[in-house]
């Protein structure tokens, strides 16, 4: 079996692009080209990867798992050209967009007093479990689980309050604490890669609905046309003027974890995480 960079490139983009003219562009081929690379690529594996009609394009079953392998594959060959040209790079690390409030800046700067000659880059992202399975970070922090077959080794660390927002000119705001009650008839804005508010209403609750990012979220929230639910980080990381959090004491606790391939990809992996389950075991919440 003769699979080529090529071939992975081809789908790597096309994957990422939805469409053969979206991965053309950024791959700076021509259209007919790429797609006898793809049907090559198919060929040689005897499956196929890429479902195409005159009007869609979507990756069948075993397209996505080579895709995400394809990045991953990829990611580590730029990895090696890196080291081998420039010296070892920094080790990556995902955080979700609340991070890790306010224990984020302690665990950064401890680690860089500790290990000097280990710089960590935090990458934070709307989807970092999403950016981790890719290979463009080596170990994430998550607020929600990944799914059984992610191929992922995951820890959990600790758990923390959830608290509601709402327009800082909402009845609500005025008072020190909130239920989950008071959110009946109300509209909650959800975020579509960061969603935490699954199974809060098992018998039915308020209207929801997905914006698709954290910006959108305090802006839907902040012009009172939702209220939102999130973790206390978020608080922390993402004050707003025009938004107050209020504690949610009768709302389960959120899980924070942490997530890493099962052969760590960067050397200074594993001593990041004992250096993280130190700091959070120090500030359990």
């Amino acid at each position: 079996m003769n699979v080529e960079l090529r071939h992975l490139r081809a789908l790597a983009a096309i994957g990422d692009e939805g469409s053969v003219t979206g991965a053309a562009a950024v791959l700076h081929i021509g259209q007919p080209a790429l797609s006898r690379t793809l049907e090559q690529l198919e060929r040689r594996l005897g499956v196929r990867l890429v479902e195409r009609t005159t009007r869609t394009l979507r990756l069948t079953d075993a397209g996505r798992r080579l895709h995400e392998r394809a990045h991953r594959i990829l990611a580590d060959l730029d990895d090696a050209l890196l080291d081998a040209a420039r010296g070892a790079r920094p080790l990556r690390i995902g955080f979700p967009w609340a991070a890790l409030g306010d224990r984020t800046v302690p665990l950064l700067r401890a680690w860089r007093e500790e290990h000097p000659d280990s710089p960590v880059r935090a990458h934070r992202g709307d989807d970092p479990e999403a950016a981790l399975r890719r290979g463009e970070t080596d170990a994430a922090l998550l607020r929600t689980r990944p799914a059984p077959d992610a191929g992922l080794v995951v820890e959990e660390l600790y758990s923390e309050p959830r608290v509601l927002a709402t327009a800082a000119d909402d009845p609500l705001a005025a008072r020190a604490a909130a239920g989950l009650g008071d959110l009946a008839g109300r509209s909650v804005a959800v975020c579509a890669t960061a969603a935490t508010t699954d199974g809060l209403w098992p018998g039915g609750g308020p209207r929801t609905f997905e914006v698709a990012n954290a910006d959108d979220w305090l802006t839907v929230i902040a012009t009172g046309e939702a209220l939102g639910v999130t973790a206390e980080a978020t608080a922390h990381s993402h004050p707003h003027p025009g938004v107050r959090y209020l504690p949610l004491p009768d709302a389960p606790r959120v899980t924070v974890r942490v997530a890493r391939p099962r052969v760590p990809t960067h050397p200074a992996t594993l001593a990041f995480l004992a250096h993280l389950r130190r700091v959070t075991a120090r500030h359990p919440g």
